[in-house]
């Protein structure tokens, strides 16, 4: 195989980067849903600030997965590169849900 097939492209990149910020908007909701706290989400009013039931949060956080899943699925093989950026993306969205998710429980 020549080596521009196995290169990675921009948009691999950036789906696997994706799929990496999906996996981490998965962890908060589900960790919280798990020990049965109420936390925001987009299901809630209002979307994103108010709080939903666990239940919710449990079934937001396997949305996510399945949907990180499918990205990586529809990337696959993954190619040199890819694993990086699915680990910048999740590194990105924790930083930045971090932020959101305190502003939000500070301002509650």
């Amino acid at each position: 195989m020549s080596r521009a097939r196995r290169s990675t492209t921009p948009g691999r990149w950036a789906a696997s980067a994706f799929a990496g910020m999906l996996a981490a908007n998965a962890v908060p909701h589900g960790a919280v849903g798990v020990v049965g706290r109420e936390f925001p989400s987009p299901f809630a009013s209002p979307p994103g600030r108010g709080m939903s039931p666990p239940w919710v949060n449990v079934l937001w956080s396997a949305v996510n997965i399945a949907g990180s899943r499918g990205v990586l699925d529809s990337v696959s093989p993954r190619r040199p590169g890819e694993g990086v950026a699915f680990a910048v993306g999740a590194g990105v969205m924790a930083v930045v849900l971090t932020g959101y998710f305190a502003r939000v429980l500070r301002d509650r």
